[in-house]
């Protein structure tokens, strides 16, 4: 018999795997997280759009939402994603980590605190919202003048 997990502790688990998959695969694991979402999802990023990072705004449906991650890896080559802890309550997850990306455009590197906040409903993520350093995001992503 296997053991009874707790939506919580799925939920975590979910994105235990996901993580792995895409810091091991340096983002080519996009399938992946697109699996976890929900088809309604809301999506949003602190940027909310904002130049350098356009992509990095509000979607609300997961085959859109793939266009974030379409100009994300355009853009960006991922050098690490390093989760330190999940923090879950009820059915909602928090990752806190810190990463580190290369603008391909300009060569320079970001590493920034990562904090993602994930809300699920019957093992699908329904809500997600990113919080990084824009600042240190927006230099690397900003060419020198």
């Amino acid at each position: 018999m296997e053991p009874f997990l707790s939506n919580e502790e799925t939920n975590v688990a979910i994105l235990q795997e996901a993580y792995r998959q895409w810091h091991e695969t340096r983002g080519d694991s996009v399938d992946h997280f697109l699996n976890i979402c929900d088809q309604s999802i809301s999506f949003g990023s602190l940027p909310r759009g904002a130049a350098p990072m356009q992509f990095a705004s509000h979607y609300d449906n997961r085959e859109v939402l793939r266009g974030y991650f379409k100009e994300l890896l355009d853009q960006w080559s991922m050098n690490f994603y390093d989760v330190r802890q999940f923090v879950a309550q009820g059915d909602t997850v928090v990752m806190q980590g810190v990463c580190s990306w290369t603008h391909k455009g300009t060569g320079k590197t970001c590493e920034t605190p990562k904090v993602d906040i994930w809300r699920f409903r019957n093992g699908k993520a329904i809500e997600f919202y990113e919080l990084f350093d824009t600042a240190a995001a927006f230099a690397a992503a900003t060419p020198d003048t």
